[in-house]
């Protein structure tokens, strides 16, 4: 904590090496003890982040998209193997449908790029879209077939990107589902159980998110992961999205490995 108090009265060409040799210590003590599996990430803050340097709202979303690259990076190096980035929920379409419609667009053109994205071959990540993707345009649904058949077989990592996404809205279609397996013969309520629900969920063969960071400054979950995250620790950063850097990123990790996680026992 010291080196952060003390950086504003240092110049920047002393202080980035300092930085990156508290990165580095901080990799080593991470990497000597259990490293979370899963990590859930709501990106927030890309707008107000535009807003407050006198930008475009649309810049701000290129920038996250730009950090979300960076944190594939950092989750590789420590050796996490999940990733769930919070990208945009069922309830972000009613935003101004000129952002809803660039947003899109944005998606469509990474999905696409997934096939021959430098990170995303590095780190042999299988990208997923999660959500209801019905809800999506169909040039963005051609774009996610094509991403997700082009990363099907990469085994390092998974990175799933919750788009058109609602935790409420998963859990019920996770019941819909649930129901139409029994094929219309009902099925007896004793059956229905925590195990049978997550196998029904988009995470399915999944292991549950370890930690849930949110950046921007807010406090909730804001229907991220609800079922699955029950036992996740929670770490919420004032920082806005595309501000988060590596450092902060690894504080978390260290913080995590620090807490006595007890699962409700």
């Amino acid at each position: 904590m010291l080196i952060s108090k003390i950086s504003k009265y240092i110049p920047q060409f002393i202080m980035k090496p300092a930085y990156g040799i508290y990165e580095g210590k901080l990799i080593d003590e991470i990497k000597s003890e259990k490293v979370p599996g899963h990590i859930g990430i709501i990106m927030d803050g890309n707008r107000r982040f535009a807003t407050s340097k006198g930008l475009p709202v649309y810049m701000g979303h290129e920038m996250g998209m730009k950090k979300a690259e960076e944190l594939l990076d950092w989750c590789n190096e420590i050796g996490v193997k999940v990733i769930t980035l919070y990208a945009f929920s069922t309830e972000n379409f009613k935003r101004d449908p000129e952002e809803v419609d660039f947003i899109m667009k944005m998606f469509e053109q990474k999905f696409r790029e997934a096939a021959t994205n430098k990170k995303i071959k590095e780190n042999r990540a299988k990208v997923k879209a999660i959500g209801n993707i019905s809800m999506l345009p169909e040039s963005l649904k051609e774009a996610i077939k094509v991403g997700e058949s082009a990363t099907e077989d990469y085994d390092n990592m998974t990175l799933n990107i919750c788009i058109a996404y609602g935790g409420r809205m998963e859990i019920v279609e996770a019941i819909k589902r649930i129901l139409d397996s029994s094929n219309g013969g009902g099925i007896d309520p004793e059956e229905i159980d925590a195990k049978l629900l997550s196998e029904n969920l988009f995470t399915k063969g999944l292991p549950d998110p370890d930690i849930v960071i949110r950046t921007g400054g807010e406090i909730r979950l804001s229907n991220f992961l609800l079922f699955q995250s029950a036992y996740s620790e929670l770490f919420f950063l004032n920082t806005y999205f595309p501000l988060i850097r590596k450092i902060d990123f690894l504080r978390v990790i260290r913080d995590f490995q620090r807490r006595n996680r007890r699962f409700g026992r």
